[in-house]
């Protein structure tokens, strides 16, 4: 009976090592996960802060093509009037 209770014991102190050793490995993958997904946020941010003036220099761009698409309109109306 003793021999039944040591081999027990044993076995349930090498599941809890096995276990201990594997938790330890997952949470070294998940800190490096951590890291790299926090230099993609820093990435991504950066983009963000470089693309924030995209909006308004399009509006400002397609303002001006509608007063040359204006302007055109005009000179090809005032072309035809002088070619007659």
């Amino acid at each position: 009976m003793t021999i039944q209770l040591v081999l027990t014991i044993i076995e349930i102190a090498a599941l809890v090592i096995v276990l201990a050793i594997y938790l330890t490995v997952i949470g070294n993958q998940l800190r490096s996960i951590c890291a790299s997904l926090a230099r993609i946020t820093f990435g991504v941010r950066a983009v963000e802060t470089m693309c924030a003036v995209i909006g308004p220099a399009t509006d400002r761009i397609n303002g001006n093509l509608q007063d040359v698409a204006q302007n055109l309109q005009t000179a090809a109306a005032e072309a035809e009037r002088l070619a007659r």
